[in-house]
């Protein structure tokens, strides 16, 4: 299946696929391409490879995962078998949220995916004979391993899922609702006026849209905060206040976020 692709800037694409609107970023330099995350399985690993070969004929010399979630890293493996010196980097509690799924609940839909060749714990270049890519951990918020790349002379930014343009914030039963703002707060620290934000799913958007997307996931930690300081269940802290996001969205936002919150920000009762 072909993706969509938009030229970001010179020798760099976003390819952009369904199912999940999930986009794959492709950087070409000197010494080969780096691919930024890999779709959701073998299968879609191995179109994805026809795609990249589409654009260009240089090999893949390294791919960075963004997260551990299946849809970004299932298509590791037909990386490897096609380019077996390929380095699989992600961050170091991405790769340990992977293996520990790999051996729970989620192993049968995991039991494909390459485990990744090198970790990293706050930052990481990777070196594409002319041009540098910076890869950095911003903080725990979608995942507790969550990877931003910037590429300085494209002026691109490559948000993962820290930031989604096709749906709301993504809270899953991994993310971290209060911690996610600062996170975002350091990702805005990359993104300059005229930067290029490529989000981990749906279309490139701005900093401005960045911005909006932080006030909005803000305000869920805030209240969150507010509400349980109040002595607010998390049951009932739905009907309790105005939210940014639907009911469906925030339920493990809510659930998740009393959860995490210190001691001395509780008052009872919280469930």
């Amino acid at each position: 299946m072909i993706g969509e692709v938009t030229q970001l800037a010179e020798r760099l694409w976003m390819l952009r696929y369904q199912p999940y609107d999930v986009n794959v970023t492709v950087v070409a330099g000197e010494a080969g391409l780096l691919l930024v995350d890999t779709r959701a399985d073998r299968v879609e690993g191995k179109d994805l490879l026809e795609d990249v070969r589409r654009l260009s004929a240089t090999p893949v010399v390294a791919v960075v995962n963004t997260h551990w979630h299946f849809d970004h890293v299932g298509g590791n493996l037909a990386v490897l078998a096609e380019f077996p010196d390929v380095e699989v980097t992600c961050h170091v509690e991405a790769a340990r949220e992977l293996s520990e799924a790999q051996a729970g609940p989620m192993a049968e839909q995991l039991a494909d995916v390459a485990a990744p060749t090198s970790t990293f714990s706050s930052v990481r270049v990777i070196d594409l004979g002319d041009r540098l890519v910076e890869v950095v951990h911003p903080g725990r918020g979608h995942t507790a391993g969550d990877a931003v790349l910037r590429i300085p002379d494209a002026d691109v930014v490559l948000a993962g899922d820290l930031v989604e343009e096709s749906g709301p914030p993504a809270y899953g039963d991994d993310c971290f609702p209060l911690e996610w703002p600062g996170s975002l707060d350091m990702v805005l620290q990359l993104i300059g006026p005229a930067t290029t934000v490529v989000p981990g799913h749906g279309a490139a958007v701005t900093r401005d849209f960045v911005r909006d997307q932080r006030g909005d996931i803000g305000m869920v930690a805030a209240t969150i905060e507010h509400l349980a300081g109040q002595g607010v269940s998390a049951a009932d802290a739905l009907r309790a206040a105005e939210w940014p996001f639907a009911d469906e969205v925030l339920a493990e936002a809510i659930s998740r976020g009393y959860r995490q919150l210190p001691a001395m920000g509780r008052r009872l009762p919280l469930a």
